[in-house]
């Protein structure tokens, strides 16, 4: 058996394969790692980078659903959360020409201004701790094989320290049908998630804790 870490990069899980699919969001990782990984590996940590997000308008129950998801993956004893955080900022900047805006049919004034001021939200520290992480792992001898699910190309370089200096195999679970060259090229491997691999890695609807049961969100189902 191969000792295995797993560190999974929520955000990028999220967009790339989840934000359409709601009925697979109750997705348990640890079985996600092992359904796409063979049985040679023993996944002995699994490593799950995410940050709170804040209610919105057309979205005010998100912040919700996530602490409930976030409360059944604390129940699965081989993962650790660990959170970023969001900054929000308003900068100016320029308008793409022609302008387009949602909802479809809004009217901008004639001309257009050709600089606005946007509200611009950035997850910080998750890339940063994945990286971080991996690296000390790696060279303290956490694992035998770093497995990263991502497709950020930000983590290129933590990917080439933990191979080529740790001396460590770092395989790529890819969540997009075409990954990014610079990871696949820095990795020893990589296998490509499949819609196929979130059904099988389900929660029971009910997960049940110390604190009592968790139910999947029900715009979830």
């Amino acid at each position: 058996m191969v000792r295995t870490v797993v560190y999974i990069d929520g955000f990028n899980l999220y967009y790339r394969m989840l934000k359409e699919r709601p009925a697979m969001k109750w997705l348990n990782p640890l079985a996600l790692a092992q359904s796409v990984l063979d049985q040679s590996h023993q996944i002995t940590k699994v490593n799950y980078y995410i940050a709170r997000v804040s209610a919105r308008a057309h979205d005010p129950l998100a912040p919700a659903r996530q602490a409930t998801y976030l409360n059944a993956l604390e129940t699965v004893p081989e993962i650790s959360i660990h959170e970023g955080s969001f900054m929000t900022t308003e900068p100016w900047m320029p308008l793409a020409v022609p302008p387009q805006a949602k909802p479809n049919g809004y009217q901008w004034v004639t001309p257009a201004p050709a600089v606005v001021r946007v509200v611009k939200s950035e997850e910080k520290g998750s890339d940063v701790n994945l990286g971080a992480h991996l690296v000390r792992d790696a060279f303290t001898g956490a694992f035998d094989v770093g497995v990263i699910l991502t497709n950020d190309s930000d983590l290129v370089e933590p990917v080439r320290i933990a191979v080529q200096e740790a001396g460590k195999r770092v395989g790529l679970l890819v969540p997009v049908k075409y990954p990014n060259q610079k990871l696949m090229n820095a990795a020893s491997f990589y296998l490509r998630i499949r819609p196929g691999h979130l059904r099988k890695a389900q929660f029971p609807a009910v997960v049940h804790a110390a604190s009592g049961p968790i139910h999947k969100p029900v715009s979830w189902t």
